[in-house]
């Protein structure tokens, strides 16, 4: 078939809003961060609350280690990434957000939107990434 077929499928570029409503239902996406022996990419829960997404991990884990900070209310750089694709139509779309994460005080967990682990065991280490950056792409048929 043609490169440039009409059944080719088109690349949209979206907006914050369309970005941040396809993340809306929460579910799994991944954490990139630097864990002092390079870039590491962690799939965590989320969900999504206002323009951050909220996740939890283990206090005795990597991710937690990797994501605290001794200076007070300073936030550590990371990027968070969630995509969906159709093998069958070969459609999609994926959204990254790119800012500074920062684990949540026992007040801001009681008002931040729930995550519900999949994983068991102990998620309790609350981390919020706030949105400064948001990019996504849609691959859709015409």
């Amino acid at each position: 078939m043609a490169a440039n077929s009409s059944s080719s499928p088109d690349l949209e570029e979206l907006d914050r809003a369309q970005c941040m409503a396809l993340l809306g239902e929460g579910g799994i996406g991944r954490i990139a961060f630097d864990d002092g022996e390079g870039p590491t990419v962690v799939p965590v829960n989320y969900a999504v609350d206002g323009d951050a997404v909220v996740f939890r991990t283990s206090v005795s884990g990597r991710l937690n280690r990797s994501l605290l900070t001794s200076v007070v209310g300073g936030e550590v750089r990371a990027a968070f990434e969630v995509d969906r694709y159709d093998e069958a139509s070969r459609e999609g779309w994926s959204v990254l957000l790119r800012g500074g994460v920062h684990p949540l005080s026992d007040e801001e967990k009681t008002a931040a939107a729930q995550v519900e682990p999949w994983p068991g065991g102990e998620r309790e280490a609350w981390f919020r990434l706030a949105a400064r950056e948001v990019s996504g792409r849609r691959v859709h048929r015409p």
